[in-house]
């Protein structure tokens, strides 16, 4: 189930986090044919250096559902209502299901859904363990990447990126095209460098407009 923030302070009702450290100013609106699932690790939810919330505020008609071990028939529905074929954003694993390379599956973004793991290495592969479904999806894996723009969150490798830029190049994939995502990646690029200016704080966010 979904979980808000707990606080005694004010927060926003859109982005849920503490009006202080607001978000709602670096929503950057772009439209995927795509659908996109985001399952977040409740350890997540309240990370103020956390991009899947933005993401999910920016790609329209996005779903994130938060979560570790989800009822499996939840997690059908989510995956699988609307008739759309989920992919697994995730790195080939030897014994699991064959990368998504199969042209005629990927000929069409709005047939597709991708389904995005929001956590820690290490707490995404638990996720994916603990979850039948999700192991029997197919695999979009992204290669050769540029550099993460990430900078205020530790990274054991220039190239893992955030969800919000693995997620914006892995629909650019899709749709054969990442022109229509690079706004969002603008603007996180603008959060992040607001993120290191202030010392990792967002209270001296000016009002929004």
């Amino acid at each position: 189930m979904p979980h808000a923030l707990t606080s005694s302070r004010p927060h926003c009702p859109r982005c849920t986090r503490p009006l202080s450290a607001c978000i709602c100013r670096w929503i950057a609106p772009v439209e995927s044919r795509a659908g996109l699932l985001i399952l977040q690790h409740p350890m997540e939810v309240a990370n103020a250096k956390g991009s899947a919330r933005l993401l999910h505020l920016s790609v329209a008609g996005s779903a994130m559902v938060q979560g570790e071990s989800f009822d499996e028939a939840l997690l059908q529905a989510l995956l699988f209502d609307g008739g759309q074929t989920p992919l697994l954003l995730y790195p080939d694993t030897p014994g699991m299901p064959p990368l998504a390379s199969n042209p005629a599956l990927l000929a069409d973004p709005a047939a597709l859904r991708l389904v995005v793991l929001d956590g820690t290495w290490r707490k995404s592969r638990k996720m994916l363990h603990q979850n039948r479904l999700l192991q029997t999806l197919p695999r979009l894996p992204l290669t050769q990447m540029p550099a993460s723009h990430y900078l205020i969150r530790k990274a054991h490798a220039p190239d893992q990126l955030s969800t919000l830029e693995a997620s914006c190049y892995a629909l650019g994939q899709l749709h054969g095209n990442p022109a229509p995502f690079s706004p969002l990646l603008d603007a996180f690029d603008s959060f992040v460098a607001h993120f290191q200016q202030t010392g990792g704080k967002l209270d001296s966010l000016p009002n929004r407009p």
